[in-house]
């Protein structure tokens, strides 16, 4: 199964409409994974026309967000991997014991809100952030997230620049 995972696209001061760079990698996608800071529901609408998409409330997300279906976390199976899902995992120091405690029977944990890409393991749980594709903040360029699940484990997992 291929999961494309984002965070804070920020509409519609960031996001003005799917980026160019996004159509290849989501036309692949079996599924979508946004961890929050959509800002309007529309975005939601654009990614589900690709894949079936779960998505979580961010900080700068309101009602009609949630209304979308976006809780403040989720926890799902795909294809055998335990996926839990937070837009804001606190800071860097401790984040590892924090989401294990949180979230006891995660394999993955995806979170946003830093805009700051990470791909590791802490705590023993692996931690997977991608970053934002439209509000790159201090970063050198916009980011996604490509992980490919299957059989319980996950078979890559790789944060990604937006192409163009």
């Amino acid at each position: 199964m291929r999961v494309l995972v984002l965070a804070d696209t920020h509409a519609p001061r960031r996001w003005k409409g799917v980026p160019e760079g996004l159509r290849g990698p989501l036309a692949r996608a079996d599924v979508i994974l946004h961890a929050g800071d959509v800002c309007t529901p529309e975005v939601l609408d654009d990614l589900a026309a690709f894949a079936p998409v779960h998505v979580v409330l961010g900080n700068n997300d309101g009602p009609a967000v949630a209304a979308w279906g976006a809780p403040e976390t989720l926890e799902l199976m795909l294809a055998g991997v335990r996926v839990a899902m937070i837009h804001d995992s606190g800071t860097r120091d401790g984040r590892g014991r924090r989401m294990r405690r949180r979230f006891p029977d995660a394999d993955l944990v995806v979170y946003g809100h830093s805009h700051i890409p990470y791909d590791g393991v802490d705590d023993g749980l692996h931690l997977f952030n991608p970053g934002s594709p439209t509000d790159r903040r201090r970063q050198p360029v916009g980011t996604y997230g490509e992980l490919v699940v299957a059989d319980g484990i996950v078979v890559s997992h790789e944060i990604l620049p937006l192409p163009g």
